[in-house]
C-alpha cells in the first residue's frame, strides 16, 4: 500500500495537534468560554479548538473559511508574535482568513466584528432584488 493521495487544498490532521486540540477543549480559558457560548447561538457552525494543519486553531468555521483566535497578553511578545504572523501565513495560504482579538475583549464586540467581516464578504446580487439593478431600454 502506497502513501494516499492528498487532494490539493485539503487540511490534513498532524497527530500531535490532534492530540493538543482535545486537552485544550477540556480545559477552554474563560474567553474560549464565553465566545463559544455566544458562537453557539448563531447560525454560523464553527468548531472550536479544532485541529488545522500542524496547528491548533481556537475557532473555524469552514464555510465561510474564517478563523477566529483569542489571544493573551504573552501574543505581545516579539517571539509570539513573530510566530503568529507565520502562522497567519500559513493559514491564509490555504484559503482562510484570520481574525484575531484580545482575551479581554467584550464577547458582544466580538461577535459583532465577525458578523460584520461576514456581511462584508457577501456578495451583493445583480440585479439587487430591491430593483433598479437592471438595465432599462
Amino acid at each position: 500500500m502506497g502513501v494516499p493521495e492528498r487532494t490539493p487544498g485539503a487540511i490534513h490532521k498532524f497527530d500531535r495537534a490532534a492530540s493538543a486540540a482535545r486537552r485544550m477543549r477540556r480545559e477552554p480559558t474563560y474567553s474560549e468560554k464565553q465566545l463559544w457560548k455566544a458562537l453557539r447561538t448563531t447560525d454560523l457552525h464553527f468548531r472550536r479548538q479544532a485541529p488545522f494543519g500542524p496547528y491548533v486553531v481556537d475557532f473555524v468555521c469552514h464555510q465561510h473559511r474564517l478563523i477566529v483566535e483569542l489571544d493573551g497578553g504573552v501574543h505581545d511578545l516579539p517571539e509570539v508574535a513573530s510566530r503568529d504572523a507565520a502562522r497567519d501565513t500559513w493559514l491564509t495560504g490555504r484559503g482562510y482568513r484570520v481574525m484575531r482579538f484580545r482575551n479581554d475583549q467584550p464577547v458582544d464586540d466580538v461577535l459583532q466584528m465577525i458578523f460584520a467581516r461576514l456581511s462584508a464578504d457577501t456578495p451583493t446580487p445583480n440585479p439587487s432584488p430591491q430593483g433598479g439593478g437592471g438595465r432599462r431600454e
